[in-house]
């Protein structure tokens, strides 16, 4: 083996070094840099995001009056009420928030979490939970303080629900941010096996494909109901923009309904009870988005069920080769299951809520129903598929009647049949033949007394 030689480097070479000696390298006050714009940064692009919206819905609108302070006062419960927080406005309760603006401050999120776990070089979850945790508790502090601020107006908040909403948000964002970077996926794959991790991403893949059947059914509604929906809108220009960017902030909202209807179990706005299966009329808000709801039953609503059907048979082609036995591909579909179960029972829960006490509350997706729904559609045609579609282990031969022999079953290996066991004995025995016959001394005469048979002998043979 060759000796290490001490070889002295350039100036400018690079030098490569473990990921924790880079990121010790970095002088402290740096690391506190990175991680104060980590945790406060989404914090303040949020507010100042929604700051600006509220300013350019005020100053189009046909009787609006701007004032700074006004704007920036109301961006408060505003930015509560995009993490999800349930605000109180003169006492009544707004629980429908939209969740378009949730997604919104979620993406923030991620991607501050994302620059700083890169900015830092971290590589373990241990790392990232860390960085998550000073997010998540950033965001609940700074929830408190914004509830805290918003009570002194017409807007209120309950703290403890402005404390644990806005930390579960971000800290979920921040998670899907920095998951592939410090290994938190390879973490899972690797405490799991293939059916398992198999199962989650046929999960997700079916609540991506739920979701868009959903709008498709929501686009359709509202491509037949255009003249409605141009009725609906207000006649100014700046309110008609107001009304359109209402309508966008509910668009998620919408699909989740759409899909909820899909399932079998439907939603409800107050009276009104929409399903394939029932249909109860009744007064509506005045927004474009609800000019998809039907006026009426219509017999060929529950063909709609194909659609969850068809998400469920392609969850089990997705994993009817992940394993060779039934029992484990059957597993993979329950994680698959409860992947869909539990993402629809926070969606379902998140798009309703109370809308005051007035003739429109509660708004309600159903949450309970529809996760259940969706679990059985979603289940059974996938366990169909996997059981029957899927390749099973291959049997053992079993021993015959006259071949009891169970090495060639065992191994697979056919044995002699009769007729070559028979054709063998008597080869051997021919080659046996001439080794067991006494060998004649050439030297030695013959004895004349063998070669003659007595007559009585002869006789008797």
């Amino acid at each position: 083996m060759a000796p290490d030689l001490d070889i002295p480097k350039e100036p400018g070479a690079a030098t490569h070094l473990p990921a924790d000696t880079r990121t010790a390298e970095m002088p402290s006050l740096a690391r506190v840099r990175v991680l104060v714009l980590a945790a406060l940064g989404p914090v303040l692009a949020g507010y100042l995001a929604l700051a600006v919206l509220l300013a350019l819905v005020t100053g189009i609108a046909t009787n609006g009056q701007f004032a700074p302070g006004g704007v920036l006062g109301a961006a408060l419960p505003g930015w509560l009420a995009a993490h999800q927080v349930p605000v109180r406005i003169l006492g009544l309760e707004l629980g429908v928030l939209p969740l378009l603006l949730t997604i919104g401050v979620a993406a923030i999120t991620a991607k501050a979490a994302a620059t700083a776990a890169a900015r830092l070089d971290l590589r373990r979850p241990g790392q990232a939970g860390k960085l998550i945790a000073l997010v998540a508790a950033a965001h609940g502090i700074a929830g408190m303080l914004f509830a805290g601020l918003s009570s002194r107006g017409d807007v209120t908040a309950d703290p403890l629900s402005a404390l644990y909403y806005p930390a579960l948000v971000s800290a979920l964002a921040a998670t899907a941010g920095v998951a592939r970077r410090c290994g938190l996926l390879d973490v899972l794959v690797l405490r799991a096996d293939e059916a398992a991790v198999a199962g989650l991403r046929a999960g997700v893949l079916a609540v991506v494909l739920l979701l868009a059947a959903g709008g498709a059914l929501l686009t359709f509604g509202l491509v037949t109901s255009v003249p409605t929906a141009r009725d609906l809108f207000p006649e100014g220009a700046g309110d008609a923009i107001g009304v359109l960017l209402l309508s966008l902030g509910y668009l998620p909202n919408a699909m989740i309904g759409a899909t909820a209807f899909l399932a079998g179990p439907g939603f409800s706005i107050g009276t009104v009870s929409v399903s394939p299966l029932e249909f109860g009329g009744g007064p509506v808000p005045a927004l474009p988005l609800l000019a998809a709801l039907p006026e009426g039953a219509a017999a060929w609503w529950p063909v709609l069920f194909v659609l969850p059907l068809a998400v469920g048979v392609l969850v089990g082609r997705r994993l009817r080769h992940v394993d060779e036995d039934p029992l484990a591909r059957l597993r993979a579909v329950a994680v698959a299951s409860g992947v869909v179960a539990v993402a629809f029972a926070v969606l379902g829960g998140s798009a309703g809520g109370h809308v005051g006490r007035g003739p429109f509350d509660p708004v309600s997706m159903r949450a309970a129903a529809l996760s259940v729904a969706l679990v059985l559609w979603t289940a059974v045609p996938a366990a169909v598929v996997v059981w029957f579609g899927g390749p099973r282990p291959a049997a053992a031969r079993l021993p015959g009647l006259i071949d009891d022999d169970p090495e060639p079953a065992a191994t697979g290996e056919a044995g002699p049949s009769p007729a070559e066991a028979t054709n063998e004995e008597t080869e051997e025995e021919t080659d046996a033949e001439p080794d067991e016959a006494p060998e004649e001394d050439p030297a030695e005469p013959p004895d004349p007394g063998d070669a003659v048979e007595e007559p009585g002998e002869a006789a008797r043979d």
